[in-house]
């Protein structure tokens, strides 16, 4: 019924056969734009007096075509989930709740693993079933503790009570653009790919770049989900194809864009053309961080978890406009990411009216919280490597290993893989031994991506999560060399790293790293 390569395991079998069972109860997952609607930001809730408090509920509804959906629904009625608007220092207080219906009545007590007593708080060590999630503060450098951003044993399910995230966003921590999502072990593809995810941005941008201050910002989010074998994007959960969902600007308006590739397989390739031609953009973020020297192209590679943050200028009056991906190669082994048109933009008079702006500079600063990393002296140097055993086509099993030890797929209760201290920098080259692309992440810190298959960046970039271009089947292995930043006491504790394609991560390319105090 559809392709065993796209199935990567049970997990998405499970969802595709949703079509085959009863619908639940009540739907608290507000209802999406259809095709061809104008593109809407999402709902954004700011922080007041130093505290950004929000109730997040977890459900789940059967689409038209019968396929498990996601959301992280908003009592205050948001079509998506809504934008989390902090500043350096914030307390972000985020009160979950799971509420996922029950589609297979045998699933109840189906357990993906078994809980394991691995942290000392009980509330962190739930217990794994069909319908656990939780939340992971994507690209936020927070410690990796329970209440915080701790993944692996923070399992909430249907009927435990409220969770409540208490989260204290670091005082260095650079203004952009971040996201949440699901992270539970086995579950991670179908919760984001059903559409469970919203965008998070620490405010104070236009103090590192005042070429931003006054412009009319917009938040898109790009999701996407399997439509038969075939891969469909959203933007802002309005599906493109035909007919393509709208975006007005003013006419030859300039525009500040924040964009969010929540997607759990597409790699985008992202570009803007107006009559048909390819038009540069100015780049001043990626992965939440600003970049030291602004970016001007006319395309925008994000893998999966990537986001970038530009400076867009519009079509005038009696021009057409697209913002489109060019496709991504992805490798023999790789889904399909061909060229697609994402959505029209159409020059509308009046459109900027009532939408939301980046504030004037009052005063300026500049980013501290990786400053010296890239002349830092690296104190240990690792090799790790993406690789898969393609014997049982239905079964596919993915690895990222450490140079001299064995491939195995991720066990939450398994030892961690590195151990490093804190205050330890480190490099790390990873090769994708793949005939695929892959997308390196790890959580609680940032990169600095110093050089690709092994030779230098002369504008080394800072990123939460890099792609690795697939092997050809002969010759050397693709590679990125990465400095690790482990200084800063955030990084305590035992968190993991993985390909950032969903399916990758559900399916076993997921290790842990214990970073232990320095006394």
């Amino acid at each position: 019924m559809f392709d065993t390569k796209l199935a990567r395991g049970s997990v998405f079998i499970t969802v595709f056969m949703a079509a085959f069972c009863l619908a639940g109860s009540s739907q608290i997952c507000p209802a999406r734009p259809p095709a061809g609607s104008t593109v809407q930001d999402p709902l954004a809730v700011y922080s007041q007096n130093g505290v950004l408090t929000a109730g997040i509920t977890m459900g789940s509804f059967l689409n038209s075509s019968g396929l498990i959906m996601y959301c992280f629904a908003y009592p205050q009625g948001s079509t998506e989930a809504p934008t989390l608007e902090v500043n350096p220092g914030d307390q972000l207080v985020l009160n979950f709740s799971n509420q996922i219906q029950t589609f297979f009545a045998s699933d109840a007590q189906r357990h993906m693993h078994h809980s394991i007593a691995a942290v000392a708080d009980p509330d962190c060590n739930g217990e794994m079933t069909s319908f656990s999630s939780n939340i992971h503060f994507h690209g936020m450098n927070l410690p990796p503790k329970c209440h915080q951003d701790e993944t692996i044993f923070t399992l909430i399910n249907p009927g435990d009570p409220t969770f409540t995230y208490h989260v204290q966003i670091p005082a260095d921590e650079p203004p952009g653009l971040y996201w949440y999502h699901p992270h539970p072990h086995g579950l991670t593809q179908t919760q984001i790919m059903g559409g469970a995810s919203g965008a998070l941005i620490v405010e104070g941008i236009e103090k590192i770049k005042p070429e931003v201050a006054g412009l009319t910002e917009h938040v898109f989010v790009l999701r996407d989900q399997y439509q038969g074998s075939a891969l469909n994007t959203t933007i802002n959960f309005v599906p493109a194809g035909s007919p393509a969902p709208v975006i007005n600007m003013q006419p030859s308006e300039k525009q500040f864009w924040r964009v969010a590739n929540a997607e759990g397989e597409t790699f985008e390739n992202l570009q803007v053309q107006i009559n048909g031609k390819p038009q540069k953009v100015t780049v001043v973020a990626l992965d939440g961080t600003p970049v030291k020297t602004d970016i001007v192209t006319n395309q925008i590679g994000l893998p999966p978890a990537g986001r970038a943050e530009f400076i867009v200028q519009g079509p005038a009056a009696g021009q057409t406009g697209a913002l489109v991906t060019l496709g991504v190669s992805t490798g023999k082994d790789g889904v399909s990411n061909p060229p697609a048109l994402i959505a029209n933009i159409v020059p509308t008079a009046g459109a900027s009216k009532a939408a939301h702006k980046i504030p004037a500079i009052s005063t300026e600063s500049e980013v501290t919280r990786f400053a010296g990393l890239l002349n830092a002296t690296a104190t240990t140097q690792r090799g790790l490597y993406f690789s898969e055993n393609l014997t049982d086509i239905n079964n596919i099993e993915y690895y990222i290993t450490v140079d001299g030890q064995t491939p195995q797929v991720f066990e939450p209760g398994e030892p961690p893989a590195i151990v490093t201290t804190q205050g330890a920098v480190e490099d790390w080259t990873i090769e994708n031994q793949a005939e695929e692309v892959h997308a390196f992440h790890i959580h609680q810190v940032h990169f600095i991506v110093v050089a690709r298959d092994k030779v230098k960046l002369a504008t080394p970039e800072v990123l939460d999560t890099v792609q690795i271009p697939a092997w050809t089947g002969t010759g050397p292995y693709h590679s990125v060399t990465i400095r690790l930043d482990f200084r800063d006491p955030e990084s305590v504790g035992t968190f993991v790293y993985h390909c950032h394609i969903a399916a990758h991560e559900d399916g076993g390319m997921m290790a842990k790293i214990q970073v232990k105090p320095s006394n």
